[in-house]
């Protein structure tokens, strides 16, 4: 007599790791095939900015208000950290942007005051007005983290969101054509 052996039946779980892997691979290849890797998409461009609803930083700031987004003239609302260092990187940029008369309005996220201060006096304050958050405002502008940029018309109509520290490179490609387009 022989012994009789079954068929071997094909277990779909042994799938499982090709499956995954694939699935991951066509993640990386959709997150690689933007046009740009580095801007992330904004609900909020074309649409009214946000409220400001800052706490004040120190006495001697004042905290920028929902006029100020409105008034005439192309703005920059740039959310930064004492502890972020590529908002250390973008503050020179951030002064020559002031230095040519554009209003930055600051909003000091998720910071120690006394740490964001020592920040503003060591490299000097680019910001119009400037107030804390401690996150809200970051949920309702739809902040992935800092630093983060919005261009702002006249209007206060929300024009770009950009994330990342601004470099000469980035103003000179993606905000000076927005400032020049819109009278800033």
């Amino acid at each position: 007599m022989t012994a009789r052996t079954e068929p071997r039946r094909f277990n779909p779980l042994l799938l499982l790791p090709l499956v995954i892997s694939l699935g991951i691979g066509v993640l990386f290849f959709v997150a690689n095939t933007r046009e740009n890797p580095q801007q992330l998409p904004s609900a909020l461009i074309g649409q009214p900015a946000p409220k400001l609803e800052l706490q004040p930083l120190a006495p001697e700031f004042r905290v920028p208000v929902q006029a100020d987004l409105t008034a005439p003239g192309v703005k920059l609302v740039n959310f930064w950290a004492s502890w972020c260092a590529p908002c250390r990187a973008e503050h020179p940029m951030l002064t020559r942007i002031a230095e040519s008369g554009v209003p930055i309005f600051g909003v000091n996220y998720k910071d120690i005051d006394a740490n964001a201060l020592r920040f503003l006096q060591n490299l000097g304050n680019p910001f119009a007005a400037i107030g804390t958050d401690s996150g809200r405002n970051a949920l309702d502008w739809g902040l992935y983290g800092v630093p983060e940029t919005f261009v702002i018309d006249g209007q206060g109509t929300v024009l770009l969101r950009y994330p990342g520290p601004i470099t000469e490179r980035v103003f000179q490609e993606q905000i000076a054509p927005l400032l020049q387009g819109a009278g800033g």
